[in-house]
């Protein structure tokens, strides 16, 4: 059970949000009978705007540039976590129909999103 379905967390063995690379984010959809962080994720569109506060309190700003939902047997680590040449941004929730249980969501929500400011 989510126990705290508010939280997002950062992939600690990638880039920082800002930093060259994709910084992944993962947060959930609900949990405990409420809201998750990424309860909207599934409605982000293409020229949507993220922003990111840093630890140093500066931030950064992403453009979304595309949303995938896709099955949780089909995962597109190559898409997420690959290389890329500039700063981009992941965020990543369940999405779907739920699983027989009841109690996972069958499928992913990905968000791809690059850098296009700073402050």
């Amino acid at each position: 059970s989510v126990h705290t379905p508010e939280q997002a967390g950062w992939y600690r063995h990638g880039p920082t949000p800002g930093e060259r690379g994709p910084a992944v984010v993962v947060g959930h959809v609900d949990g405990d009978g409420r809201r998750g962080v990424f309860a909207d994720l599934a409605d982000a569109t293409a020229g949507d705007r993220i922003t990111v506060t840093r630890r140093d309190g500066t931030f950064a700003v992403f453009t979304v540039t595309g949303t995938v939902q896709v099955s949780k047997n089909w995962f597109p680590t190559r898409d997420v976590y690959g290389d890329t040449e500039g700063a981009e941004l992941r965020l990543i929730t369940c999405g779907g129909a739920l699983d027989a249980s009841g109690r996972s969501h069958e499928d992913n929500v990905i968000v791809y999103a690059h850098l296009t400011g700073r402050g």
